[in-house]
């Protein structure tokens, strides 16, 4: 308890306050409502001031303010202005995100939240801020490698083994990606990496996220998601290291970052945009319901077109079972069988003609074979006369007395001994 409250306890008067700042001490402190006002006098009496910046957020709400965040990017400092919605809308050019304006504003201390903010009275578009300059110079660079051309975006797998989820931690864009998701296939699995989505180490935690990921053999899709904010808040989704890592990844990328107005490079590069979480979840699984639906849908086309079919076969089936040929096959036979038996006596009669024709010349033949054979010359009384060689003889000296030789009758052989020449 300080010597003020002390005194006041006591029933005296309290000790008057040091004047100045510099007449602080630790026995005699200023109250924060003093230090507060102090601060807002001092501010109060400052002039009307042109501020140069660059204006990386405008929140138009249904209030009568318009609140931006007026940024300058060579030091990284900012400060919150607020202007009435009426003169906002009186501005000859509306300012845009990523604009470089000058600002004419008071500054105000809010005591009660100890912020400093800018009052504005009136804006002025400069030019196109640095931040956006270098992300155009990326954008431009990045399209001429052909990192956003659609023939380099992979589909999407019909229905993923895993998903992996990239998102903020505990945030509402997590739960609806896995929420919307699971309504569509209650089955479906996810791997999810709660990182952070903004600020100076969303880069680095996104990016070590998005590699292990990408290096499981079962994530099929990655969705890098996050719920909006800022084109301040949206720079890490820019990052050219990023950016290049996403375009290089195996599985397919789906960026849900849940911003119409401002378009991350990421955005450009993934091989689906989705508009929002939500969005994201009904892209990577199939609607279960719609499937099943579509599925019966199917079977039952299926099964009229095999109807119709068996219907259609059937009729022809019962018009080529009703022609003559197959209502009364063995009349096509019968027809058939007389021409067969007739050809087959015909053949028959040829045969016996040739047979009788080749029997007369057989035996015309055998005459004449007969005619010329030696043995009919035997028959009228001849014999043949052969010494022991077989050799037939001819003349009486080829068998001198005494040689053995064979006669050869028609009816067989006999021995005889020769007499010798008479």
């Amino acid at each position: 308890m300080d010597l003020h409250h002390m005194t006041a306890l006591e029933g005296g008067e309290p000790p008057a306050l040091p004047a100045t700042a510099a007449e602080t001490t630790a026995e005699r402190p200023w109250p924060v409502g003093l230090l507060s006002q102090k601060v807002r006098d001092y501010v109060n009496r400052m002039s009307v001031v042109w501020v140069r910046g660059e204006l990386v957020q405008v929140s138009r709400g249904k209030g009568a303010l318009v609140f931006m965040t007026l940024r300058d990017t060579d030091i990284d400092a900012s400060f919150s202005v607020s202007m009435r919605a009426s003169a906002f809308a009186r501005l000859p050019l509306e300012p845009q995100q990523g604009s470089e304006v000058v600002v004419q504003c008071k500054p105000t201390f809010w005591g009660r939240r100890g912020t400093l903010q800018l009052e504005a009275a009136d804006i002025r578009a400069v030019g196109i801020g640095d931040l956006l300059q270098r992300l155009e110079r990326l954008k431009r660079a990045l399209h001429d490698e052909g990192l956003f051309a659609a023939d380099r975006k992979k589909p999407l797998p019909f229905l993923p083994r895993t998903i992996g989820l990239i998102c903020g931690r505990k945030s509402a864009a997590e739960r609806d990606v896995i929420v919307n998701a699971e309504k569509r296939w209650p089955a479906v699995r996810f791997e999810t990496r709660e990182v952070a989505v903004q600020g100076t180490r969303a880069v680095g935690e996104v990016s070590e996220a998005l590699r292990e990921l990408d290096s499981r053999e079962d994530v099929d899709v990655i969705i890098i998601s996050r719920g909006g904010g800022s084109l301040e808040d949206l720079l890490p989704f820019s990052d050219e290291s990023l950016v290049r890592l996403a375009a290089a990844a195996r599985a397919p990328i789906v960026s849900a970052i849940g911003h119409e107005i401002d378009t991350p490079l990421l955005d450009l590069v993934a091989d689906y945009r989705a508009s929002t979480p939500t969005d994201a979840a009904k892209s990577v699984v199939p609607d279960m319901a719609l499937e099943c639906a579509q599925l019966g849908d199917a079977r039952r086309r299926s099964h009229a077109a095999l109807s119709s079919r068996l219907e259609r076969e059937r009729e022809a089936l019962a018009t080529v079972r009703a022609r003559p040929a197959f209502a009364q096959p063995h009349t096509m036979i019968d027809s058939h069988a007389q021409v067969i038996d007739s050809a087959i006596a015909s053949a028959r009669a040829t045969i016996a003609i040739a047979l009788d024709r080749a029997g007369e010349r057989v035996r015309s033949l055998a005459d004449q074979a007969r005619a010329l054979s030696p043995l009919h010359t035997l028959e009228r009384g001849y014999a043949v006369v052969q010494n022991a060689n077989g050799a037939a003889l001819t003349d009486p000296s080829e068998a001198p007395e005494g040689t053995r030789v064979s006669i050869r009758l028609a009816g067989g052989r006999l021995s005889a001994t020769s007499l010798g020449e008479e």
